[in-house]
């Protein structure tokens, strides 16, 4: 049967040392490869088995005092409504090809809301959340139940549930999204459903059901005791973040080892129905580095995007230094080395893919203590 279209594959052959010998045979048996949509893997293993991971994403950097600006103007240019769904404007890789994706699983967006607006009600099967890093005001509704969202907290929100947002006050809020929207592009899995075009409910409590019944430390209710596979608790707040952290400093400085290292305090937001991760795609975090540390550098599979909270920082990725301050997010990719060092004292936010790679039995980290960094 002929092709009714032209053939996308191309193979050329070699001199190298591990390669046949070309000659015409040679080139016939490719030619015919090639209309039958056939790779020989001896001219593709060194791309396809590298020794180490090569990220196509690059170490980045994108500045608060820079995406907030383009948020408001955004904001008085775009509207939200059905068909666009979300004033959402998505962190662009320099590394893939100019797509949406911060790396080439995560994508991060901040996305703005103007005063009396709602984003209308829909479900998809990429897992999401919401962290806040300045201001408040903005219910997000799941499934019928509205959670306040105020700044250092963290709203995971599943996939394939029902969610809205409205701003009921006279200001706007920014904050910051994070789904696997390109993990779920790439593999194929992703379903999408409108809803209506406004918030099912105009309700404003302090705190929503699912933390009335969920955000007691270490107690469960009996009538919800099987395990889910992503978090019941729509809303993780800033002072029990803040708390944890600041005893766990206390406490190293009382000569306990509770710490990552030293002045480095870290906790891990969990689904308290396993005491796993908050999504089955998505690891977060938070890391508060005390005045005068410096972290090991590290390098994992798997990708990170973090996010500033408060204070100012050295953030070494690779071969990329840069200063960052409030606000500012940055991209670690895939086995590129993390060196953190702060002077005046450093909280950031974190979100990973780690759950994936941990699944599949892929996940490594690495200390690194050569001065190379793009191994």
């Amino acid at each position: 049967m002929t092709p009714t279209h032209p053939s996308p594959v191309r193979i050329t052959s070699t001199d190298g040392a591990d390669q046949p010998a070309r000659t015409p045979e040679l080139e016939e048996l490719y030619g015919g490869f090639e209309s039958e949509l056939l790779v020989p893997l001896w001219t593709e293993i060194g791309g396809l088995m590298p020794p180490h991971p090569h990220s196509k994403a690059l170490p980045h950097l994108w500045r608060w005092d820079r995406l907030l600006p383009m948020a408001e103007r955004a904001g008085a240019l775009v509207p939200v409504g059905r068909g666009g769904e979300r004033r959402a404007i998505a962190l662009a890789n320099p590394g893939l090809g100019g797509r949406p994706f911060a790396t080439p699983t995560l994508w991060a967006a901040i996305q703005y809301l103007n005063p009396g607006e709602d984003a209308p009600v829909h479900r998809h099967t990429q897992n999401a959340f919401r962290f806040v890093v300045e201001g408040e005001g903005v219910w997000t509704v799941v499934d019928g139940d509205p959670v306040a969202m105020r700044r250092g907290d963290f709203l995971p929100q599943a996939g394939w549930h029902w969610h809205g947002h409205h701003n009921i006050t006279d200001r706007p809020m920014a904050w910051i999204d994070g789904l696997d929207i390109p993990y779920q592009y790439f593999v194929d899995s992703t379903f999408f459903e409108y809803g209506p075009d406004e918030v099912d409910t105009r309700e404003t409590p302090d705190r929503s059901r699912a933390e009335r019944l969920w955000g007691h430390p270490g107690l469960r209710p009996l009538t919800h005791l099987a395990p889910t596979p992503a978090t019941p608790l729509l809303a993780y707040r800033w002072e029990h973040t803040d708390r944890a952290l600041a005893e766990q400093l206390a406490l190293e400085s009382e000569g306990h080892r509770v710490t990552v290292e030293p002045g480095h305090a870290a906790v891990r937001y969990t689904n308290p129905t396993t005491g796993g991760d908050v999504m089955p795609t998505l690891r977060t975090e938070f890391h508060r580095l005390a005045p005068g540390t410096r972290t090991t550098a590290t390098r994992e599979v798997g990708s990170s995007v973090f996010q500033v909270f408060e204070g100012d920082g050295e953030v070494t990725v690779g071969d990329s230094t840069w200063t960052a301050v409030r606000g500012d997010l940055f991209v670690v990719p895939s086995w590129q080395p993390l060196m953190l060092e702060t002077e005046n004292g450093l909280d950031l936010f974190r979100f990973s893919d780690t759950p994936i790679f941990e699944r599949l039995h892929q996940h490594r980290v690495q200390t690194v203590t050569a001065p190379e960094h793009t191994q």
